[in-house]
């Protein structure tokens, strides 16, 4: 694909770049999450050991349930519906913030190990940069109010979040990555959404009547689930 040295430096370069911002908004997500924890939420305290095997555990379940996807009838087939923020959300909800922060990632990472990427990393960090838009804000408000309606206010605000932000880096970001790291014009990608939606005919449009409906189909089969199942996982685990 790359006969050219020129455009294989090119490509090198982008790639490493996309790499460091990788990394650059793990960091930043994961300060921010600090900063909420300790000085505004202040969770119950857990021995390192018992936390560190209680997100190890949720990683690897929520890893698991990425093999688990689902093509949507008014999205392109690259954006696919799995349900592996569930356990992210229970982990949030018990261990707090950073907890659900760590988790999102170590899952990230193991599904890295286990699948590989074949979006050139461009998917894997929308992965981890949606789901902690989702997973931060509802553990935030649920923490501020341990109730069922705190959960509940939590996990819609979570959704909301998800699907403004996420549709806003979709937008002015991964769509136009995904493009330049996989040498594929704008037409071609907003053209897989023109044979589902005739009314997707641009970056915007695709964001809006196929990004938009996707999160917020997500967050609320995530939070029904995570909502009938949060107390008898913690209880079963004994995480109190």
């Amino acid at each position: 694909m790359f006969s050219d040295p020129g455009k294989l430096w090119a490509a090198v370069v982008d790639n490493v770049t996309f790499l460091l911002m990788c990394l650059a908004v793990f960091a930043g997500i994961f300060a921010l999450a600090i900063l909420l924890e300790r000085l505004w939420l202040k969770p119950e305290k857990q021995s390192p050991a018992r936390r560190a095997a209680y997100i190890g555990i949720f990683a690897a379940i929520a890893a698991l349930l990425m093999y688990i996807e689902f093509a949507l009838p008014f999205a392109p087939g690259f954006y696919e519906l799995d349900f592996s923020e569930i356990p992210v959300l229970i982990c949030s909800f018990s261990l707090g913030p950073v907890a659900g922060v760590v988790c999102e990632f170590v899952k990230e990472m193991l599904k890295l190990l286990l699948k590989g990427t074949s979006t050139a990393f461009v998917g894997d960090l929308a992965n981890f940069v949606v789901g902690c838009s989702f997973i931060l804000p509802a553990s935030v408000v649920y923490f501020a109010k341990k109730t069922k309606t705190g959960a509940i206010i939590g996990m819609g605000v979570g959704t909301a979040v998800m699907a403004v932000f996420g549709s806003l880096f979709n937008a002015v970001y991964l769509i136009p990555a995904f493009s330049v790291l996989f040498d594929m014009p704008l037409e071609v990608i907003i053209g897989m959404g023109t044979d589902i939606n005739p009314a997707i005919v641009s970056v915007n449009t695709l964001v809006l009547f196929a990004v938009v409906p996707f999160n917020l189909l997500k967050g609320g089969l995530v939070s029904v689930v995570t909502f009938f199942l949060y107390k008898h996982i913690e209880r079963l685990l004994r995480m109190k």
